[in-house]
């Protein structure tokens, strides 16, 4: 747990490498998700070369649960907070899904701060057609009301069907369904309508810092076209991964890979080495 004057308690995972020199890597997850979810299974080769911290966002997993309005961009000041109180002055932002926004907002709002970006599966905005709009209104109304009802059994045998026993993370299933259920549906809700009314294209053109994009190329929920265009804006190198928006988990160790390339890529532009105090957390 990690306190932020004025802000809270986050619960944070932190790995910090073996020589204090080393870069660091913040973790920014996806709607719905936890650091854990969204990232357990690249945290082992990223903390390889790198500090890693990842932090669960507002009404996900462990996060705060305040009686306030969700905003993607609180999610940015207490990831900076965060940074903060851990002695990290330079990090890596690694998004993923809702978490590219966060990280783009992170660099817009705390330029000192990030050094590069790696955006995985996300867009710069989600919201600019009819029926990508009326997707978004379906999803906020009727999905807290789906996942206050499901049954725990009903929610395993699904994921069980997408991860069968020869999946690598079949022995995971239990524990990833306790994990998505600590959500705060009220939060979930609030999350899915900020995403919706997001919209970066007036300005990430300009943060000035290297991107590379993690482009999935079979998303269903997040369109190969949008993250292309995310990339062309940005001008971000762009690191392919076949698999749909949920590849994290389909196919991990591919995720994982591309995950640790796309950070060693941004570090070899940036070169990178933020100097990281020793803090009692």
């Amino acid at each position: 747990m990690v306190s932020v004057p004025g802000r809270g308690d986050f619960f944070v995972r932190h790995s910090a490498h073996t020589d204090p020199q080393a870069p660091a890597v913040l973790l920014l997850h996806g709607w719905t998700a936890s650091s854990d979810l969204n990232f357990f299974t690249a945290y082992h080769e990223l903390g390889e070369f790198a500090s890693v911290i990842g932090i669960d966002h507002r009404g996900h997993g462990r996060g705060l649960r305040p009686d306030i309005k969700f905003t993607l961009e609180d999610c940015a000041d207490d990831a900076a907070g965060v940074c903060a109180q851990l002695g990290v002055t330079k990090v890596v932002a690694v998004g993923y899904s809702m978490g590219g926004p966060i990280a783009m907002l992170l660099a817009r709002r705390h330029p000192q701060l990030v050094t590069g970006l790696v955006l995985q599966a996300t867009a710069l905005e989600w919201c600019a057609t009819v029926r990508e709009r009326l997707r978004w209104y379906v999803s906020r109304a009727l999905g807290p009301v789906t996942r206050q009802f499901i049954r725990p059994s009903t929610a395993r045998m699904i994921v069980a069907r997408r991860m069968t026993r020869q999946h690598p993370l079949h022995r995971h299933i239990g524990w990833m369904l306790a994990e998505w259920r600590r959500n705060d549906q009220w939060h979930m809700a609030q999350a899915g309508r900020a995403i919706s009314k997001f919209d970066a294209r007036p300005w990430a053109g300009v943060l000035g810092i290297p991107a590379i994009v993690v482009l999935t190329r079979n998303d269903q929920l997040v369109p190969p076209r949008k993250q292309q265009a995310l990339a062309d804006l940005t001008h971000a190198h762009v690191v392919p991964l076949d698999g749909d928006h949920f590849v994290n988990v389909d196919k991990p160790r591919e995720f994982s890979a591309a995950t640790a390339q796309a950070v060693r890529s941004v570090l070899a532009v940036t070169h990178a080495a933020p100097t990281v105090v020793p803090s009692a957390h």
